[in-house]
């Protein structure tokens, strides 16, 4: 474009040293002001999301003993049946989702339990959940809610999603069946033991969920659940370095060895969550991590505890990670002989101390 008439030509020279200091100064300022609000919104996101109490247990775990031992090969033993006998247990296979919802039945029946069942029908093929629970004393109205799935997703036999953590619900309850707690008072707060039925695709996370429908039976009742755990694909650690995944960017925060037992549940859920990793690492000493993570994260809420979050109640999954770490998830290599017994019988144990804590008359409240 050519220049106007007119047009006066200004030169200006460099800038003098004085303002030289003076853009450095203040471009260090904006520097330092952006580092330091990363810096807090890192420091909150820790502490709102990340931060347990106590800590986690490291080195070498505990010489095993006789109980340990036991309790691996009864959690073997129901792994066995549930993905070794039975298989792949879900609406496509109806007389093998009946055979492992009566194999739970069976196992509770054996303890002491009177089991109560909820029916409902997926894809014309009639479902249940099955319960029980040890009533509490002086609390009994307050109730601490243990449940895990017993179906398969189609192509899998499910070994540790999650046979895994049925046969962890069964130990537990065993731990707290009349017959067991003979001359042991019952807790102040009431325990209830639920087998869920389909949580895998295609129902998770929609209300056809069997755990949505019982959750929602719960608030129908008006009653009072302090606190849910979901055990959830929970049989399989590793000891090496990067044996560990984790979804952006927890990668940064957490170990990436895979040798740990994690709870992890959404922001709502966080003074449960918290309640309970507090619980288990003052009682187990077994590796553990926990997260109280924002309902954003897809990851956190793929499991039963969702069902509860959308009635209202606290949930929190306890899990070895899944996918995360697990190299045959979903597939037909998820097979009885995959799992560590003898490390899923110390999570059992830890999480059997802590719920006694948890559901004893002098703690407060756990998820609230």
């Amino acid at each position: 474009m050519a220049e106007s008439p007119g047009t006066i030509h200004t030169r200006r020279g460099p800038p003098s040293p004085r303002r030289r200091r003076r853009r450095w100064r203040i471009a260090l300022l904006a520097g330092g002001l952006l580092i330091g609000v990363a810096a807090g919104l890192l420091l909150f996101a820790y502490a709102r999301y990340v931060r347990m109490p106590g800590r986690s247990h490291t080195g070498p775990l505990p010489a095993s003993d006789a109980a340990l031992d036991a309790a691996a090969d009864r959690l073997r033993q129901d792994v066995t049946v549930l993905a070794g006998e039975i298989g792949e247990r879900h609406v496509g296979r109806p007389a093998a989702l009946a055979a492992a919802a009566e194999h739970v039945a069976q196992r509770w029946a054996a303890q002491g339990y009177r089991v109560e069942r909820q029916g409902y029908t997926a894809f014309e093929v009639a479902c249940e959940n099955l319960y029980v629970e040890r009533r509490g004393a002086a609390r009994r109205d307050e109730i601490i809610v243990v449940g895990a799935h017993y179906d398969s997703v189609p192509g899998s036999p499910g070994a540790n999603d999650n046979a895994s953590g049925v046969a962890v619900l069964l130990e537990l309850s065993r731990a707290f069946a009349p017959g067991e707690s003979d001359g042991v008072p019952a807790a102040a707060r009431t325990i209830r033991f639920i087998a869920f039925v389909n949580e895998e695709a295609p129902f998770g996370l929609t209300p056809a969920m069997g755990s949505y429908r019982f959750a929602r039976l719960c608030r129908e009742r008006g009653e009072n659940i302090v606190g849910m755990l979901s055990l959830e694909t929970m049989g399989y650690y590793h000891d090496d370095p990067g044996s560990q995944l984790y979804p952006f960017p927890f990668g940064w925060v957490y170990p990436s060895t895979g040798d740990f037992v994690a709870f992890v549940g959404n922001d709502a859920s966080a003074a449960w969550i918290r309640a309970v990793v507090g619980a288990f690492r003052e009682r187990a000493p077994f590796p553990s991590q926990g997260g109280a993570l924002p309902a954003i994260m897809r990851d956190a809420a793929r499991s039963d505890q969702w069902s509860f979050w959308q009635h209202g109640y606290p949930g929190l999954m306890v899990t070895d990670t899944a996918n995360f770490r697990y190299p045959y998830y979903h597939t037909a290599r998820d097979t009885p002989d995959k799992l560590n017994y003898a490390r899923l019988a110390r999570v059992a144990g830890g999480l059997h101390a802590a719920l006694r804590a948890l559901a004893s008359d002098d703690a407060a409240a756990p998820g609230r």
